[in-house]
């Protein structure tokens, strides 16, 4: 496959209703999408970097500069037999892992199409079907938190997990589990903690939590590794965790017992699949995050969901729960037991509404092979 031209689109869509974490409060989306054709073949992406550099210090602005001016230089041109081959050609730079996330996992759908074969199957997925959790943000009210968490349950998700911070904490999940004893719950902090707060993180210990997510810094794995030993609550790592190197470290020192793999955190489908082979080894389950993605990057979640250590309920829940039109189709449903089923068309099995993409578009830029050899 010879890497012919490099699109980069951002996009704006509003989100169904306000999505609040220990970060802040975000109610629209600037999603940067990323088209790569090879040999005629267009295969689609999104880059996950946010508005900030708040979950990471990347953010959209940069994600795009650094594509432009050095990524997208590195493929155009370049022949690849697979998608997989983008990440050594793109290892000059250094960091960026949601930049060249979006580039590498849109020449592994070009592969794909190319091939007539599924996004999860050239992955080496196994599930026909993959069970759905549902992330909830911080509500303006414990009230109004417990009626979503009703209406998720109520749509079959099967397992909730709701983000807490300093002050929405202890009390907020004393309400949940006085209304809901028995479901799979789980939070995710984002970091909000420091090691000092042992003796209040030991009290979620009395929640039956499935875990608890991220607690102390971003960049964290050895005070993850003494908090462990302090709680019974598995500790869940995200931001932490970048590289299979990272996870194997995280995994010896007994920092965690659950991951979460992000594709776009982890720069693409290949690192994704070397830290999901590792934590299968290990006996440790994994999980797919989310990051407020449109159907493009959500697509790929789901694809990636598929492998087989994949145990427990991620954060890819339906389209409408976000948007009130998404850019594929047919949308993401989630069916009444909680369960996405598995398209065996060949790429990701959503055709990417190129029409909608377009009016939503409000920056647009096309890279191509043949001005990269002139310059």
């Amino acid at each position: 496959m010879k890497i012919e031209e490099i699109t980069l689109r951002e996009i704006q869509m509003p989100l169904v209703h306000f999505f609040e974490t220990s970060f802040g409060r975000t109610y629209s989306r600037r999603i940067l999408l990323v088209a790569v054709n090879c040999d005629g073949v267009n295969g689609w992406a999104e880059s996950v970097a946010g508005e900030n550099p708040f979950y990471s210090d990347e953010w959209i602005d940069s994600a795009w500069a650094t594509m432009r001016s050095f990524l997208a230089p590195a493929l155009l041109g370049k022949t690849v037999a697979q998608g997989r081959e983008c990440a050594a050609l793109m290892s000059q730079v250094r960091g960026h892992r949601m930049a060249k996330a979006a580039l590498e996992n849109a020449v592994w759908d070009a592969e794909a199409s190319q091939k007539k074969q599924p996004l999860w199957k050239l992955l080496g997925g196994t599930r026909r079907e993959i069970p759905c959790g549902v992330s909830i943000g911080i509500q303006d009210s414990i009230e109004q938190l417990l009626d979503k968490i009703e209406s998720e349950l109520a749509a079959g998700y099967r397992r909730i997990k709701v983000k807490v911070k300093p002050g929405w904490d202890i009390n907020v999940l004393e309400r949940i589990r006085s209304r809901w004893p028995d479901i799979t719950l789980s939070c995710d902090a984002n970091s909000a903690y420091r090691i000092g707060e042992i003796e209040h993180l030991r009290k979620f210990d009395q929640f039956h939590l499935l875990m608890i997510e991220q607690p102390l810094w971003n960049d964290d794995i050895y005070f993850h590794a003494r908090l462990q030993k302090q709680l019974s609550t598995k500790i869940c790592l995200d931001e932490s965790i970048r590289n299979a190197r990272d996870a194997e470290a995280a995994l010896e020192l007994g920092a965690c017992g659950i991951l979460n793999i992000k594709v776009g955190r982890v720069g693409g489908f290949t690192e994704a699949k070397k830290i999901h082979d590792l934590c299968q080894s290990h006996k440790v389950p994994v999980w797919c995050g989310g990051m407020l993605e449109s159907g493009v990057g959500r697509a790929h979640n789901i694809a990636l969901s598929t492998l087989e250590n994949f145990r427990l309920p991620g954060d890819v829940s339906a389209s409408k729960r976000y948007w009130k039109e998404d850019i594929i189709e047919p949308e993401v449903e989630v069916s009444s037991s909680g369960m996405i089923s598995i398209s065996n068309a060949p790429g990701t099995g959503y055709r990417v509404r190129e029409d909608l993409i377009e009016k939503l578009t409000v920056r647009k830029e096309t890279l191509s092979a043949s001005v990269v050899a002139h310059a």
